[in-house]
């Protein structure tokens, strides 16, 4: 009768646990990544009032069962459904990521690294992707030799808004092209008139932009086929000439004095510049003009350079020389003029000028700010730049593991390692491995079924209610044998 009193003392015991993890699930069931857990009984262990026997020819008897009085059940398991993946969640935010597949990401909590389905993600103060509770986000570093690539390494903290990270380094123009159409009968690139003006924008080794002011138009001894390229001048981004320093004496007079850029060439023809004290007007001078031929017959274009009409040249490279010495910011422009043509149309010329080669090589940008963040399928980060460019971050790692079910769960959505889930290598794989892909402005919910859940509370309360009956049953017994004596 002892006996089934205690065996009821551990049901009411492994029903309140069942009841225990059916309550953690409910209240999770809609925080992120959360996996849910259930509860397997066991019973305990048997008292044997009489062991089995076998039959016995001799004596003519058969065999017997064992007879065992059990006494009563125990948690035998507490499992959590890490394998099944919970509903997605939609939130657009580019720093939320969902992992498809069976990998964990993995982030660094006090030093040490735990592992996590959750993927609302933040950057905080030092530019880190961390998750809402601190941890850092972990994953593989760029690799220094090959900006385009990253390095399965270690995995460490992927600090992706990091000061140099923030802007794109500028880019010099190495090349650019001259497009359009010069009409014969304009009367604007007559010779001695003020010719067509074409605006050529490059940029220097630092990103400053620049303007060079090219004039065309026809030359005076070769023809109505033969034009003459001249520099004019060329301007800075504020519009001030790059020949001209800008002096303020103490009474607040201006005057102007020659720069330390005194020369520049267009191809082999070499431009020196002077400069008005009291104007700031810059002249610059040379012996000669580049010449740019084009077919007398059908208006092609044939040649830029140095006015030798038997020569095939495509370009001239524009370079600009700092006489004061030290290093140039300056880096020579390859300008192609192949796309201009020669045609009639009706007086009128148009000429445009446009960085880059006709393949789009050699543009130039100035310095990038950062402007956006994304993430692709394979966990690489990507910064994007307002000079169009888009820089490799960084790229998130994820851990996998043998036995999944056999992580210890921490709080904060995190689980550690254990001897049964098997161990973290220190690398981790890419997200794409096996299969698997991240996916970005998503979220991964809790894998909660509230149907099964509410199934499995009805369960358990009436569990819980039938062993409290056999608590109750056994004191009215034991209550009548105890009257025996009255």
């Amino acid at each position: 009768m002892m006996r089934a009193l205690f065996s009821g003392v551990s049901g009411l015991k492994v029903h309140q646990t069942r009841m225990d993890v059916i309550g953690n699930n409910i209240s999770n069931v809609n925080t992120i990544g959360f996996k849910s857990s259930a509860v397997a009984f066991s019973d305990v262990f048997y008292q044997t009032t009489q062991s089995s026997s076998g039959p016995n020819a001799a004596t003519g008897t058969t065999g017997r069962n064992a007879m065992q009085i059990g006494l009563g059940s125990n948690v035998a398991s507490i499992t959590s459904s890490v394998g099944t993946t919970g509903a997605s969640q939609r939130t657009d935010n580019p720093f939320d990521v969902m992992i498809e597949g069976d990998g964990f990401f993995i982030v660094n909590y006090g030093g040490s690294n735990y592992f996590t389905k959750a993927g609302s993600f933040g950057v905080d103060a030092y530019g880190t992707l961390c998750t809402p509770a601190g941890a850092q986000v972990m994953g593989w570093q760029v690799d220094q030799l090959d900006p385009t690539k990253t390095v399965a390494d270690m995995v460490s903290p992927l600090n992706i808004m990091s000061p140099e990270n923030l802007y794109a380094n500028p880019e010099a123009t190495s090349a650019a092209y001259i497009s359009g159409n010069i009409d014969k009968n304009d009367t604007q690139v007559a010779y001695n008139a003020t010719g067509k003006m074409v605006n050529l924008g490059f940029y220097d080794n630092m990103g400053h932009g620049y303007k060079a002011d090219l004039r065309v138009r026809q030359s005076a001894d070769e023809g109505t086929n033969v034009y003459d390229v001249d520099i004019i001048n060329i301007k800075d981004e504020k519009g001030k000439s790059i020949f001209v320093v800008e002096n303020e004496d103490e009474n607040g007079d201006i005057t102007y004095s020659a720069s330390g850029i005194r020369r520049v060439a267009l191809g082999t023809v070499t431009y020196d510049a002077t400069v008005d004290e009291q104007t700031g007007e810059v002249t610059l001078t040379a012996s000669d003009s580049v010449a740019l031929i084009f077919n007398g017959a059908d208006g092609s274009f044939v040649s830029v350079g140095d006015g030798d009409i038997d020569a095939s040249n495509e370009s001239v490279a524009l370079t600009i020389t700092a006489d004061a010495g030290g290093a140039s910011p300056f880096k020579s422009v390859e300008v192609d003029f192949s796309k201009v043509t020669m045609y009639s149309t009706s007086g009128n010329s148009s000429l445009e000028a446009n960085r880059g080669s006709l393949d789009g090589i050699g543009a130039g940008k100035q310095v990038g700010n950062m402007t956006g963040i994304s993430i692709d399928a394979s966990g690489k980060i990507y910064g994007k730049y307002d000079n169009g460019d888009s820089k490799l971050l960084g790229q998130i790692a994820v851990a996998s593991f043998a036995n999944p079910a056999g992580l210890e769960a921490i709080g904060n959505s995190m689980f550690a390692a254990t001897q049964n889930s098997g161990d973290f290598d220190g690398i981790g794989q890419d997200p794409t491995q096996g299969g698997g892909s991240l996916t970005t402005g998503v979220l991964e919910m809790s894998n909660v079924d509230l149907s099964a859940q509410f199934t499995d509370m009805i369960t358990t309360q009436r569990g819980f209610q039938a062993n409290s009956r056999i608590i109750t049953t056994s004191d009215t017994l034991l209550e009548e044998l105890i009257n025996l004596k009255r």
